[in-house]
């Protein structure tokens, strides 16, 4: 990290972040929780700016604030309102306990181990770097071949689920609904 400005910014999407997570699991209305973690996804994203990944910060804005938040959204209110509130159960305690041990092994993790430090030159030299145009010669040059045949496998599963999804009756009747007309139309004939 350069800049004071940069530090500070990281801290505070830190603390946004972290108070954000917590709110999600002390909430006890499931729309408030997914609002708050809507707020994670976005604090999450701020994190990945300052530490110079610009597209894995968009990404992490279009897919998982936008389009998983949406998800969430359709799947909460699709579930009967007795059954939102987020009340207590017996996993309650093993869960605070495993996270709270997850914790103090990140923190001791952060303050003990010596971390590299970038100094003179060697920081001036890393400066914010845009990894898009990267990512795209990649995508676009030496991956196209895997880039394709994965659009390619996305389109046949796409084309697979609309064939599990529709109804063969409907069809059916549509078949003989057509023909019907048909007869119909030579009888009027």
């Amino acid at each position: 990290m350069e800049s004071t400005g940069v530090v500070v910014a990281f801290y505070i999407l830190s603390a946004l972040t972290i108070v954000s997570a917590l709110s999600v699991f002390l909430m006890r209305n499931m729309v408030h929780a997914l609002g708050f973690l809507v707020m994670v996804f976005i604090g999450m994203a701020g994190l990945f700016v300052t530490l110079s990944a610009d597209f894995i910060a968009v990404a992490q804005i279009l897919i998982y604030a936008g389009a998983i938040s949406v998800l969430l959204v359709f799947a909460v209110m699709l579930t009967p309102l007795a059954s939102r509130d987020n009340a207590n159960s017996l996993y309650v305690g093993p869960g605070v306990l495993l996270g709270g041990a997850i914790a103090a092994i990140v923190v001791f993790t952060a303050i003990d181990v010596e971390w590299n430090q970038l100094t003179g030159s060697a920081l001036e030299e890393r400066g914010f770097a845009s990894t898009i145009e990267t990512i795209g010669d990649q995508l676009l040059g030496r991956y196209v071949l895997a880039f394709e045949v994965a659009s390619v496998l996305l389109l046949f599963a796409l084309l697979g689920a609309i064939v599990l999804v529709t109804d063969r009756d409907e069809e059916d009747e549509t078949a003989d609904a057509d023909e019907a007309a048909t007869a119909v139309a030579e009888d009027a004939v």
